[in-house]
């Protein structure tokens, strides 16, 4: 045994030797111009119908190729390996040792499925299967049918795969005789291959292909089909450097296959490969069709660039292509939704004046521009002149125009195109339901929106996630919140993702109904989810943390917005510094303030309003005044609000001329003073005494028919009362009664005392008992005084 694997070594040994000596050679000649093939495939001479197996044979076809440079030496390397293991199974048995293969034994073999043939078998027992294969499919060049049968066989057999050579050489001999569709599928067949295996990068399976095209003539297509199929498969980078090295060598794809890559890549949103190969098409010679620019047209249009669709639009007419309906639809839609529309309308005259007749596309893209600019008259002349012209409307018609009359609020025209829609025989779709629903939605209708969802769903279409968020949206707004969780499990059951605005409508939702817990328990599933919330939610958030005096809860939400990079916008801090100011935080509310100017959010007169405000409730006028007085020179306008605030503030502070005087400046600035003003001025009036001027003001405010409410006539009885004008008092007392304006106990004991302190009897146990027969005071409260 040993002595037998002693002569197996020796008789292996030359071919190792050649076999290291082929790597080196390769390995440090890195330059040499080579394919990418490991073997040479050539007939014999003197064995016309055999095959023989030369390592490296100068004269050889393949060194003729002058493809690429390469430098692979892990390539070799593995090549080298593959080799190397040749001895030692090619001379297990001495009498298996192959030197020729009879080709026509072979077909023989294959012809009759002869598969456990032992010349068959051996070949399969070898590690250079893949290579004898390759040989055998050149061997059967002439009958390519049967190439192709032994070629899916040998492929089928367990343990064994093809290489990317014999992929080639088999798309070559098909494709030469014919059987395009065997072509097409080969070539699809080696390219997933190669992206699974990752081992052979797909696009440079065009390097095999070309390096093994001298084996048939098979023609240039077959490289049109290589970059067809890329396409197919959506490789379109792959494709677009198969076209790369097509253009080297002088072998282009046609013009349809390029139209292909096009389309695809206008719809993949990688806009700068777009360009560039529709410049590369032009550069290679590839003369561009009116489907070429009808596709470069339309992309420019939809992303807005008009100045190079309209170049575009010139360039092919002096080319002598003539625009046709695609063409003038891609640029009535392009100018119309950026809102020029007068440019639509020109394409739209400029089609008809040369003979294009427009289609529904056409009229539609007219409708959904002037509907989108809120110019419904105009709309409704392109509807009536499409159905003149025979043009029958189809579900975008009606679609777009019931969205454009909900979107008006106008719910009885969208319902009236909704049953027109319905009598023409046209089922509306989920674009149109959701216009519809969203609509009385927003409008309160809920009990109608309910009913068009029973529609829909019997209809058998399916909601999406606008026709969810709009449901969730309404019944959060209308306060039925048990109702919008049973919608949002439902589209969750749908597979549909809530997107950010169905989480919006929730947080909003459960702010309004005062469940603060379970907003906050929204805002952390959506977080989970990875939906960013936005300024808008956390300003709602931070709204509803605030109208529940949670401050620290607050400044956590404030904290997450700046580290995600979000800054507070003048209203999150107005809300916040109101905030502050009711929990009696003063020093806090001050400090946000400075901290909003400090980070350049500019103040609004709503914030100077608040802080105003606040600052005289808690008795620091003098700031409020500076602040006040702040406003002008950053120019902005105090309004009635902040005139009305600083005016009480004043007035209870005993700066009462300070307070008449602004009240002053406040009517020659041309604003009218509300009932806040009025009573917050005669309000301090009174209690310094200025009873003529607080008559005055109730003139002016009879004269401006302002009516009193509750609190004015409070401030009147008390004011007057205290300063002992009790028949007034009594006067405005009876007038509020009257007017079914009932006054609050409080007030009815402090009239009762000013009669009672001032000697008057009489009058106020005649006014306890009226007060009693009313029911305005208890009966405790009237035990007070006596009977």
């Amino acid at each position: 045994m040993m002595k037998l694997s002693v002569e197996l070594l020796l008789l292996a040994f030359p071919s190792l030797l050649s076999a290291m000596l082929l790597f080196f050679r390769t390995l440090f000649h890195v330059s040499r111009r080579a394919s990418f093939r490991v073997i040479s495939l050539s007939s014999n001479s003197s064995h016309p119908d055999s095959l023989s197996f030369n390592v490296f044979n100068p004269s050889s076809s393949l060194t003729s190729i002058n493809a690429y440079r390469i430098s692979r030496p892990f390539f070799w390397f593995t090549s080298f390996l593959c080799i190397f293991r040749l001895p030692f199974v090619s001379y297990s048995n001495a009498n298996n040792s192959i030197e020729f293969l009879d080709i026509g034994s072979l077909r023989k073999i294959i012809q009759q499925d002869l598969w456990n043939d032992p010349k068959i078998v051996v070949l399969f027992d070898s590690a250079l299967a893949p290579i004898w294969v390759s040989r055998i499919l050149v061997g059967l060049k002439e009958d390519p049918k049967l190439a192709l049968k032994f070629f899916k066989w040998a492929g089928s057999q367990v343990g064994f795969r093809h290489t990317t050579e014999s992929y080639c050489i088999i798309v070559h001999l098909v494709f030469r005789a014919r059987m395009y569709t065997d072509a097409h599928d080969t070539v699809k067949e080696v390219i997933m291959k190669n992206r699974i295996d990752m081992g052979f990068p797909v696009c440079n399976i065009f390097d095999m292909l070309w390096s093994t095209r001298n084996i048939c003539v098979s023609g240039s297509g077959v490289f049109d089909v290589l970059f067809s199929v890329f396409v197919e498969l959506g490789l379109l980078e792959e494709a677009n450097e198969c076209f790369s090295r097509m253009r080297n060598f002088r072998t282009l794809p046609k013009a349809r296959s390029c139209n292909f890559l096009l389309h695809r890549l206008s719809k993949s949103g990688n806009g700068q490969l777009v360009r560039k190969f529709f410049n590369d098409m032009i550069g290679a010679g590839i003369a561009p069709s009116v489907f070429t620019y009808n596709v470069m047209i339309d992309y420019l249009c939809k992303e807005g660039d008009l100045e190079n669709a309209r170049r575009l639009f010139v360039q092919m007419r002096e080319m002598g292509l003539s625009p046709d309906v695609v063409t003038y639809n891609s640029l009535i839609d392009g100018y119309g939704k950026v809102g020029s529309l007068e440019e639509a309308v020109s394409f739209f005259n400029e089609m008809k004046d040369v003979g294009c007749v427009p289609d529904i596309i056409t009229y539609n893209g007219l409708i959904n521009c002037y509907c989108k600019f809120e110019k419904m008259p105009r709309a409704f002349e392109y509807f009536s002149e499409m159905k003149n012209n025979g043009l029958k409307p189809n579900v975008v018609t009606y679609s777009t125009l019931i969205d454009a009359f909900c979107k008006e609020g106008m719910m009885q025209g969208a319902v009236k195109l909704f049953v027109d829609m319905k009598r023409a025989g046209l089922l509306p779709n989920e674009f149109t339901y959701t216009s519809l629903i969203d609509a009385n939605c927003k409008a309160g209708n809920l009990t109608e929106a309910w009913k068009l969802l029973n529609d829909m769903l019997q209809a058998g279409v399916k909601l999406n996630i606008v026709t969810y968020t709009a449901l969730v949206d309404g019944l959060c707004e209308d306060g039925r919140m048990i109702e919008a969780e049973e919608v949002f499990r439902s589209m969750l059951k749908d597979g549909i993702s809530p997107n950010q605005q169905v989480y919006t409508a929730l947080v909003h939702g459960y702010i309004k109904a005062e469940r603060m817990e379970d907003a906050m328990k929204i805002l952390k599933q959506m977080k989970e989810c990875n939906i960013k919330p936005d300024l808008i939610l956390y300003g709602s958030v931070i709204w509803g943390l605030c109208s529940q005096s949670k401050l620290e809860e607050t400044k956590l939400i404030l904290k997450e917005m700046k580290s995600r990079g979000i800054s507070a916008n003048p209203v999150i801090y107005t809300t916040i510094i109101d905030a502050y100011f009711k929990a009696g935080k003063s020093s806090d509310a001050i400090n946000l303030f400075q901290e909003m100017q400090d980070v350049g959010v500019e103040a609004t007169v709503v914030t100077y309003c608040v802080l105003i405000d606040g600052l005289c409730k808690a008795g620091i006028v003098e700031l409020a005044v500076d602040y006040f007085c702040r406003m002008f020179s950053l120019g902005l306008q105090p309004n009635v609000a902040v005139y009305t605030s600083l005016i009480d503030g004043l007035s209870k502070t005993n700066c009462i001329k300070s307070a008449n005087k602004l009240f002053d400046e406040m009517q020659c600035r041309g604003m009218t003073p509300d009932i806040t003003a009025f009573t917050a001025l005669i309000d301090g009036n009174l209690k310094h005494g200025n009873l003529q001027e607080a008559l005055v003001f109730i003139s002016r405010m009879t004269e401006l028919a302002i009516e009193f409410d509750l609190h004015f006539y409070t401030s009147l009885v008390a004011g007057f009362s205290k300063c002992g004008e009790l028949r007034q008092a009594r006067k405005f007392f009876n007038e509020m009664i009257k007017k079914g304006i009932l006054p609050e106990e409080v007030l009815c004991i402090c009239l009762l005392r000013e009669y009672c302190k001032r000697g008057q009897l009489d009058e106020a146990i005649e006014l306890k008992n009226e007060m009693q027969g009313m029911g305005l005071i208890t009966e405790s409260a009237a035990m007070q005084f006596p009977v």
